[in-house]
């Protein structure tokens, strides 16, 4: 089918102030209106062309894509006709007058309560199936909080569009029409993001179900309105959840999964750039290559230290330290020598994390889930038969599952958690010993006065970041108490799970940014002391751009006005748009050589 609509020309909207010293989380959810505001039909076809969602094929990059680009979307002919076999699966076996969860049956304590019975659906029954599925995302619609960022809430809608594209869902075709009609047009729900056990995101996600039949807020042309004032303005008719439509809106976990795919888009970009900082704090110290070496590596086989070797010695190239010195130290401290070690950990630990989320993405975590096309087997007991449709246009099965627990996950995004955790320890440990002229031979004083080049009282920021990052790390999965009448007596806190990961990335740039700023002051005092000391080509080019927001301290300054300097050179804008995506500071756009390895 055609591509529904394009983002189109908005109203641009009235600038509005948002603090440098903001989290970036909160500075993305006051700044998202106003950057969506500014889409237009050039800009965004410019920055990418609609994503074709198939349920099959979706990627991390282009959930991104769709969230922070603006970019359109196309629902698949072959993945609308397979939703649409679904649907008529789920009411065939309904007519059974076997129990469906949520369909014809309640949820949680009202889960033996019967809506209705079996055979054909009369208009009195669809009545009754209606004001049910209205009654359930209004009872359901129980986040709290801070609202979610508008691309963490696209990105939920095009992660939940996509998986009940494949198939599992039995939602009606119109639902998901209008997922992409929202996405297409830039309307976004107001959610509010906290409310989850990750068990299936049901407070958060049930308030985009509540928008798309016209209740709620939502964000359309860089204004917060009511949900049908946006859909009346955009040509949109309310859309009327039936069947099982309700419970498979909210019984996913796309809102937890979209926080962690653009936290992982997110980590991949922070460790090229803890690389590359890394690098020039060891030009700075006048450190070591032997630990990055290819004949030292081969000693130690694993493919993310390997890479991460590869990257650092690609940033070096040319670089000086490959020249001996007859000063420098024998050996490294161990921040500096276990970079492709740790950093390398946390490459392995991002692979596994992608995996299985592009499992997620692409997959169905729906409760009950309905399996097109399966057929029991030939010895399969009694039990078994029951959830089977074996006559009919539609065969398939309509099977109770635990699809909803996000497990295999959230235990890899706790890890990542942890992972960074270790580079921030690495960072802020060679940060410090940049300061200390014991370890640097350079000089503590520019001149005799009390202009100190070391950013002496910034250790004190260092220690607090280190603290943020690591205490953000702790685990949370098992933090869970029973709800449902004792049944639902799990959980692995999905959702919070990820928020904690995207704020451990806001304070580790600023970390990276902070050791920049002391790396860039070493190598400055070191070329001093040796005129013509040549950088490698990747952290030349870093130190050079870097140099242009953040000058040389000569003289003692606010060291605060420079962090900010620091974190905003490091840190992508948020939300690129259109042409704007063409130009984003982010690190991928800058002159140094990047880290290409696959991962």
């Amino acid at each position: 089918m055609p591509m529904l609509h394009a983002p189109r020309m908005l109203a641009r909207p009235r600038p509005t102030r948002v603090s440098a010293f903001a989290p970036a989380w909160r500075r993305a959810a006051v700044l998202a209106p106003l950057l969506l505001a500014l889409w237009h039909p050039a800009g965004a076809s410019a920055a990418c062309q609609p994503i074709t969602l198939d349920g099959r094929s979706l990627t991390l990059e282009q959930v991104g894509a769709v969230a922070r680009q603006g970019c359109g979307v196309v629902l698949a002919d072959d993945a609308t006709t397979r939703a649409q076999r679904a649907y008529d699966l789920l009411l065939a076996y309904a007519k059974l007058d076997r129990p469906v969860y949520g369909l014809n049956r309640g949820v949680g304590l009202n889960k033996d309560q019967t809506l209705f019975k079996g055979g054909d659906i009369s208009p009195d029954v669809r009545k009754v199936s209606e004001q049910f599925n209205q009654n359930l995302l209004r009872s359901h619609s129980a986040a709290y909080g801070s609202e979610a960022p508008q691309d963490v809430t696209r990105a939920a809608m095009v992660i939940r569009l996509n998986s009940a594209l494949f198939g599992g869902s039995g939602l009606q075709v119109a639902v998901l029409r209008q997922y992409a009609e929202f996405l297409n047009r830039g309307i976004t729900p107001v959610m509010f993001g906290e409310g989850s056990v990750g068990q299936a995101d049901i407070t958060v996600l049930a308030q985009v179900g509540l928008a798309i039949m016209g209740e709620g807020e939502v964000y359309y042309g860089g204004r917060r309105m009511p949900a049908a004032e946006a859909l009346e303005q955009a040509g949109l008719k309310p859309v009327r959840p039936f069947g099982k439509d309700a419970l498979a809106i909210v019984s996913s976990n796309a809102y937890g999964a979209a926080i962690a795919s653009l936290a992982a888009l997110d980590a991949a970009r922070l460790l090229d750039q803890a690389d590359t900082v890394a690098a020039l704090s060891l030009e700075g110290l006048d450190g070591n290559l032997a630990p990055l070496l290819a004949a030292t590596q081969a000693q130690r086989p694993f493919d993310g230290q390997r890479h991460t070797a590869e990257h650092l010695l690609t940033m070096l190239r040319g670089s000086g330290l490959w020249q001996s010195d007859p000063k420098r130290a024998l050996q490294d401290p161990l921040s500096f020598r276990t970079v492709s070690q740790a950093h390398g950990a946390a490459r392995d630990m991002l692979g596994l994390l992608q995996r299985q989320l592009q499992v997620q993405i692409n997959s169905s975590d729906d409760n009950p889930t309905v399996a097109l096309d399966a057929q029991p087997a030939p010895d399969a007991q009694p039990y078994e038969v029951q959830f089977y449709v074996t006559g009919g246009p539609v065969r398939g099965a309509v099977l109770p599952s635990a699809g909803f627990d996000p497990s295999a996950w959230v235990l890899p995004l706790q890890s990542m958690s942890v992972a960074l955790s270790q580079m921030a320890q690495l960072s802020a440990q060679r940060t410090l010993r940049l300061t200390d002229p014991a370890f640097t031979g350079l000089p503590r004083f520019l001149s005799p006065g009390n202009g100190a080049i070391g950013y002496g009282p910034i250790q004190k920021t260092v220690s607090s970041l280190a603290m943020d990052v690591r205490t953000l790390s702790l685990p949370v999965v098992t933090d869970v108490q029973p709800q449902a009448g004792n049944i639902e007596d799990v959980g692995t806190n999905a959702p919070a799970t990820a928020r904690r990961m995207a704020a451990q990335i806001d304070r580790l740039t600023t970390l990276l940014a902070v050791e920049l700023m002391h790396a860039a002051q070493a190598v400055d005092l070191r070329q001093a002391q040796r005129p013509g000391l040549a950088l490698g080509a990747g952290t030349a080019a870093l130190w050079r751009d870097f140099r242009k927001q953040v000058p040389f301290m000569a003289e003692d300054r606010r060291n605060d006005v420079d962090i900010v300097r620091a974190t905003a050179f490091l840190a992508p804008a948020a939300y690129p748009s259109g042409d704007a995506a063409m130009a984003s500071s982010s690190m991928s756009s800058r002159s140094w050589p990047q880290n290409t390895s696959p991962r």
